[in-house]
């Protein structure tokens, strides 16, 4: 069993961190919400809709995107071209206020002018993730599940990633369930946080309460910080 009972709700607009240690199941967790996997039992409730074991494709045109903590974009298209075909995907409108243009999604990552023109191949590895992200947001969600977004990224870079998850969140209403293991990035811009170990919720709250959580710091520490 890699998942046990895990129940937790989202607030519209709310940016929530998944953390846990290895083999949590923080990764199952997205794959059953994004319809990759279908769960023996419970279900999976957005926009008080089951979409519980609905296929991945029909999932995304109702408003939820995710990424990859190994991004693979199409190698020998552009970025624009990229971000095009993740548009053809997109649920066609709904209440958020982010950009419908590919072009304008690119820019608001940091990959507009010259830069989407380039094939995906010639992007370096932060540049990728931030490709990541833009092919998500170009299927129009109203949700997006980001798996270790910051990892492999620089000091620089993982700042911007904060910085830009703020902006997605309070500019253009989106909500975010964010994953990761770089715990200091994450830790200073989600609202709220989920744990995970071995398959189960043993903790949830404000991420100042969440780190002096006892069972927290036995999943990560094998006892307290003293």
């Amino acid at each position: 069993m890699v998942l046990s009972d895990v129940n937790f709700s989202l607030a519209e607009g709310e940016i929530l961190g998944l953390i846990g240690p290895n083999g949590a199941g923080k990764t199952t967790l997205f794959n059953i919400i994004s319809g990759m996997l279908k769960p023996d039992r419970g279900k999976v409730l957005f926009g008080g809709r089951n979409i519980t074991g609905k296929a991945p494709h029909k999932i995304s045109r109702m408003g939820i995107a995710r990424t990859f903590q190994i991004p693979q974009p199409f190698p020998e298209m552009t970025v624009l071209e990229n971000v095009r075909a993740a548009s053809m995907f997109s649920h066609g409108g709904g209440k958020g206020r982010l950009p419908k243009d590919p072009a304008e999604i690119c820019g608001l990552l940091g990959l507009g002018g010259k830069k989407m023109h380039e094939p995906a191949r010639r992007l370096t590895g932060g540049e990728k993730k931030r490709l990541e992200v833009a092919r998500a947001l170009g299927t129009s969600p109203g949700l997006l599940l980001l798996d270790e977004f910051a990892a492999g990224l620089t000091v620089a870079e993982t700042k911007w990633a904060s910085e830009m998850i703020r902006k997605l969140s309070k500019e253009f209403g989106l909500t975010l369930v964010w994953t990761e293991h770089v715990m200091r990035v994450l830790m200073r811009t989600v609202e709220r946080v989920v744990v995970l170990h071995h398959g189960s919720v043993i903790a949830e709250g404000a991420p100042e309460a969440v780190v002096k959580d006892q069972g927290v710091l036995e999943a990560y520490f094998g006892g307290s910080s003293a």
